[in-house]
């Protein structure tokens, strides 16, 4: 709230003519309660000047550096726009880059380990990789009782040349997998991106706001006036902003 409250402290009127000492007392009480004003011009102004940490803190977690926009201090705040650019662009990269490889590792199989790729899981691609053919796999889960893993031989079977063959596959699998991790930090990033912008994005608002209170003062003045009402009038007038 900013209001300017003028208020007439003194209003002493100096008589110097005899004909003057006429004035009433309810036109000097009219002349007082009509200095008081208050301005709430000024209080919307100061409404309109006033940031809030809510907004800046939403504005930076869509976009980091817009809450630094609102606050006024985009120039700061424009490394958390450029940085969140590059992050994105980044994720949309290695994403493609990984669904390449998986696509690539999914071909393999399918050419040289005669794999169903129907109905295939995660868990099934990375299984293929660890062992020359179905019979290896399921007499490794027999042995461990693992019997709740173990595949049907018809729908699910593989079968590498060698292991030279297999550790190929393993190869492309492991590169598509590395890729897809990597996202995982990509996204981390974008996160602690926008953490950060929210923080500074705060600490720019309180700045703007410690800064309007700094405009808060005091002035007193005094205004001398010869009116036909107002003979030799002498007001001291005093202000204060808040």
């Amino acid at each position: 709230m900013k209001k300017t409250f003028v208020l007439l402290i003194l209003n002493l009127s100096l008589l110097f003519a005899q004909g003057n000492q006429t004035a009433s007392f309810e036109e000097l009480k009219y002349q007082f309660m009509k200095n008081i004003t208050i301005d709430d011009s000024k209080e919307i102004q100061y409404k309109q000047q006033k940031k809030k940490t809510g907004l800046a803190i939403l504005y930076s977690a869509i976009l980091p550096g817009m809450g630094e926009l609102y606050a006024g201090g985009y120039s700061s705040g424009k490394y958390f726009t450029i940085a969140d650019g590059v992050l994105w662009g980044g994720l949309i990269g290695v994403t493609a880059y990984a669904k390449s490889k998986e696509n690539n590792y999914k071909s393999f199989a399918q050419a040289y380990g005669s794999v169903n790729l129907n109905g295939k899981d995660d868990k099934y691609f990375a299984n293929i990789g660890n062992y020359l053919d179905i019979y290896q796999y399921n007499r490794r889960q027999e042995l461990d009782r693992n019997f709740e893993d173990i595949y049907n031989e018809q729908t699910h079977y593989w079968k590498w040349s060698g292991q030279s063959q297999r550790s190929e596959y393993r190869g492309m699998w492991k590169s598509s997998e590395e890729a897809y991790n990597s996202t995982r930090f990509i996204v981390g990033a974008l996160i602690l991106n926008r953490i950060a912008s929210i923080i500074n994005a705060i600490r720019l608002v309180n700045a703007h706001n410690k800064n309007l209170k700094k405009e808060l003062g005091w002035e007193i003045g005094f205004n001398y006036s010869n009116t036909i009402l107002r003979p030799n009038n002498l007001s001291m007038h005093f202000v204060t902003t808040f």
